[in-house]
């Protein structure tokens, strides 16, 4: 059983959805990352997205792009995000780390040596936001380090193209519940429910619903129907502003995430 296949029948078994996490490699430096992890994993944190630094990140809003700068301004490179990952095994031995990131990051100086990297450092998988199912084959050295190759479903993805999707995927799937960039909206729960069911018929997959999601309540409901929350752009945000002094905010509201997921199941 792979770490992200316990962590999520660990939630289910709970009645809850689970909570995945994103923040930046690197930011604000990276000797500040493994502490700004380190608060994701004690407020409640279940799943972590790690994203990888990159000049050009076309799927991410204003919170995600200064991220991604602050990081490269403080010279994070691959390597340094590696080593990030190894520390945080090293620390947490049993709480999933997935690489979040765009080919350009991902497939230097090819897919196979950097699966193996990815592989040895202690990642679980890998969400590659560029690389359509179309060029899976791109990733297929991941899959054969035993990594997760985590697939984008979107409001835009439909009946025919969604088994293109799935085919391949492990994991989870990641439903994107807007049309557009990190950050900036939130979907009407009524469209996030549908696509939720639908997506639940056709893979036997955890179905986890990320962008837009800050508030706890928003949270909340979410996690009443689907197997997973994510939120990213709130607690990057929370690292600009308090930079090195980030962990203790984080971990204070990551743990008001986690706590009103565990009261939906209550209610649900």
């Amino acid at each position: 059983m792979t770490r992200l296949t316990a962590a999520f029948a660990g939630t289910r078994a709970e009645g809850r959805a689970a909570l995945v996490t994103f923040v930046t490699a690197g930011d604000p430096t990276p000797a500040a990352t493994n502490a700004v992890l380190d608060a994701l994993v004690e407020g409640g944190a279940d799943v972590i997205e790690l994203g990888m630094p990159f000049t050009d990140p076309m799927a991410d809003g204003p919170a995600i792009q200064a991220a991604n700068l602050r990081s490269l301004g403080a010279g994070t490179r691959t390597a340094d995000v590696l080593a990030i990952v190894r520390a945080f095994r090293a620390k947490h031995p049993d709480v999933p780390l997935v690489l979040m990131g765009y080919a350009n990051t991902m497939t230097r100086p090819d897919p196979a040596r950097f699966a193996a990297m990815a592989d040895e450092a202690g990642a679980d998988g890998i969400i590659c936001v560029d690389i359509p199912p179309e060029e899976a084959d791109t990733l297929a050295p991941f899959a054969a380090h035993g990594l997760d190759v985590i697939r984008l479903a979107t409001p835009t993805t439909d009946a025919r193209r969604l088994p293109a999707v799935l085919n391949g995927a492990s994991g989870f799937v990641y439903y994107v519940s807007v049309a557009g960039i990190t950050g900036l909206q939130q979907a009407a729960q009524a469209s996030i429910d549908t696509a939720v069911a639908q997506l639940k018929a056709a893979t036997d997959l955890p179905i986890v619903v990320g962008f837009g999601v800050r508030t706890p309540e928003q949270a909340a409901a979410i996690g009443r129907v689907a197997d997973g929350v994510v939120v990213g752009s709130a607690i990057v945000d929370l690292v600009g502003q308090h930079g090195a002094a980030a962990p203790e905010p984080v971990r204070t509201y990551i743990l008001s995430l986690s706590a009103a997921l565990a009261a939906a199941k209550e209610v649900a």
